[in-house]
């Protein structure tokens, strides 16, 4: 499976199912709420990377957070401390850092 796919699929978890925890590369991963915000978050490895997923914030001033004010389901997705791309509502948006830090086209 591509990560593109499995960014798609967790957040279809996370955010529409709502389930309690995803399934990546054969291994359940829990999904969990940050203590100030109570956002979703779920961590889990794709190729040897850690890859962190967590809600949008609605409460912050980006253009992401005004979409999920407005609604809009959004997971951002990081690793090595960077963020990399998001899912909105089932579309997947790249972010430049995807290519510098080599991610799998």
């Amino acid at each position: 499976m591509t990560l593109e796919q499995t960014l798609l699929d967790v957040w279809r978890e996370v955010m529409v199912v709502g389930s309690p925890s995803v399934e990546v590369g054969g291994t359940r991963h829990r999904v969990g709420r940050t203590r100030s915000a109570g956002l979703k978050v779920v961590s889990f490895t794709y190729e040897g990377r850690t890859i962190d997923g967590i809600e949008q914030n609605p409460e912050t001033r980006s253009r992401w957070a005004q979409l999920a004010r407005e609604g809009q389901r959004i997971v951002q997705f990081s690793t090595g401390g960077r963020y990399f791309a998001n899912v909105c509502d089932g579309a997947i948006h790249r972010y430049p850092s995807w290519r510098s830090l080599g991610l799998p086209e």
